[in-house]
């Protein structure tokens, strides 16, 4: 794989010098595959790991790591019971947070779920999520992101490959991969049902997309990825030399994921609807600047930018997640 010599980012303010980017991506740039320069677990080692130490080891290697049974079975009955609720409410909605399947119209994505449902914004704080990735990142937290996806039986779509971090950086304007996905199963993600595909080690690599950023691109890449996509050739690389794992696992489990690691997901074919809540956790260092294109920023309950504020972790008791 090719690497560059990265400098480090520039302090920016409103639009930036594309030239000092390290992470410059699109905007008529060839594809290439880069190093990554900066950590991917950015702990303070004198503070007590909230997790064993091969574990830590295994996330800064592969850049994910699937926990079992984090949730107990009476939490994700709780859980489900909101994520269904939301459901409902959210269904024939024509509010800009709600993101149908195309073909089908089914409910595909909810986002901005810790402001919208109680519930959710309290395990979205929960010290077993919030406080993990305040550790690896070794700074207070805030939520980017957050949805609940929705990927229903027989119509479920497929999410093609990319780093998370690719259109977090140039459409956002997040400075460095200094942040990370948490994603909580609520029903069983199986090997057959859809469950997100991860290339181990591909996070160590930042891969550079090929084309422009359209207007409001937003609109079209939460149904349909097709700008920010790696070529085919260095798609192949990273999955030749780390492999392919698919990340299911019963509900309750938990899978954490770094933002530049590689993934995507298949249709669900299956009977077998998959659900989870997603929640994006970024160092408050690393706050969303301007985008690194030349398009305006995303909406709010996309990407916070109005509204950062740390999270707090919290030890949350089952009436904590009891909807109301």
């Amino acid at each position: 794989m090719a690497n560059a010599t990265l400098k480090s980012p520039p302090d920016i303010q409103g639009r930036h010098d594309h030239r000092s980017d390290p992470y410059a991506s699109r905007g008529g740039r060839q594809g290439a595959i880069i190093a990554r320069k900066h950590p991917v677990v950015w702990a303070d080692h004198t503070t007590p790991p909230p997790l064993d130490a091969a574990l830590i080891a295994q996330y800064e290697r592969e850049g994910y790591l699937l926990l079992h049974d984090v949730f107990s079975a009476g939490e994700v009955q709780l859980l489900q019971q909101e994520l269904d609720r939301l459901r409902e409410q959210a269904e024939g909605s024509t509010r800009s947070s709600v993101v149908t399947e195309p073909g089908s119209g089914q409910v595909r994505s909810i986002f901005r779920i810790h402001e919208s449902s109680p519930v959710f914004a309290n395990l979205a704080a929960d010290r077993r999520l919030a406080g993990l990735a305040a550790w690896l990142l070794g700074d207070a937290v805030y939520l980017h992101q957050t949805r609940l996806n929705y990927k229903g039986g027989f119509h479920g779509k497929s999410f093609y490959w990319h780093s998370d971090f690719e259109t977090w950086h140039v459409e956002d304007g997040m400075p460095l991969p200094r942040a990370l996905s948490i994603s909580i199963s609520l029903t069983d993600n199986t090997p057959h049902n859809g469950p997100l595909l991860v290339m181990p080690g591909s996070h160590k690599h930042y891969v550079v997309c090929e084309g422009q950023t359209p207007a409001d691109n937003y609109k079209r890449s939460l149904q349909v990825q097709e700008t920010g996509v790696p070529a085919d050739e260095h798609l192949r690389q990273l999955a030749e030399a780390g492999g392919l794992v698919d990340t299911a696992g019963p509900a309750g489990s938990v899978l954490i994921f770094d933002s530049n690691l590689m993934h995507g997901s298949g249709s669900n074919i299956t009977h077998l609807p998959r659900s989870n809540a997603f929640f994006v956790y970024n160092a408050m260092s690393n706050a969303v600047q301007a985008p690194f294109c030349d398009q305006p920023p995303r909406p709010e309950h996309i990407a916070t930018r109005k509204h950062i504020a740390p999270l707090t972790p919290r030890d949350n008791t089952p009436a904590d997640l009891r909807p109301g």
